[in-house]
């Protein structure tokens, strides 16, 4: 365990000593390129930014490459300024391309910020859930038999009626199919087709 923080620890100490002498490269190249107070010392800020949202996009398991782009984009600025700086670059004679390139910095950290903080990813990223389609039946080759209405003989409606009103008036309520056919002694089809007609 001890080993373990150790290392964390040794690789902290690595890390804060490279940001600050990138922070401070950047720094100084925008004070170089005409930024000063304030402005120079965010020159650095929004380049760390740029890079750890662009870091944090990768990770996410999102799409990556809007990720690796504004990364490369980041990346290349602070490397820029930290080679400039170390004397390849006279700073008191600053290029009037690098200027334009230090003024125009902060709209391009702008939009790669804003593009990777606000684009819906998690939904591009995933692909849309299948959903299966409900199976269609096969259909028949048969013919659909339709069964042919029972032929009612008039005289059997009419003591059908007579059997349906005495019920009424016995028990107050209509009669039902089955004991309509109960009454009558018909087959259920034929019942059926009766108790339509009533």
């Amino acid at each position: 365990m001890r080993a373990h923080v150790a290392r964390v620890d040794a690789v902290l100490v690595q890390a804060v000593i490279a940001a600050a002498l990138s922070f401070a490269h950047l720094h100084d190249l925008a004070s170089a390129a005409g930024q000063h107070g304030w402005k120079a010392w965010a020159y650095p800020v929004s380049v760390d930014l740029l890079l750890v949202a662009a870091w944090r996009r990768l990770r996410s398991g999102g799409t990556k490459a809007a990720g690796w782009s504004w990364f490369l984009v980041a990346l290349t600025a602070s490397l820029g300024a930290n080679v400039a700086t170390a004397g390849l670059l006279d700073l008191g004679t600053v290029p009037a391309w690098l200027r334009i390139l230090v003024a125009g910095w902060p709209a391009v950290a702008f939009l790669g910020g804003t593009l990777l903080a606000h684009t819906a990813h998690d939904a591009t990223s995933e692909p849309a859930p299948v959903i299966p389609e409900p199976a269609c039946p096969e259909p028949d080759p048969r013919p659909a038999i339709v069964p042919s209405p029972v032929p009612v003989p008039a005289a059997l409606v009419d003591h059908a009626r007579k059997v349906a009103a005495e019920h009424r008036t016995r028990t107050g309520a209509a009669i039902d199919t089955p004991t309509l056919r109960a009454r009558l002694g018909v087959p259920a089809p034929l019942a059926e087709a009766i108790a339509a007609e009533l």
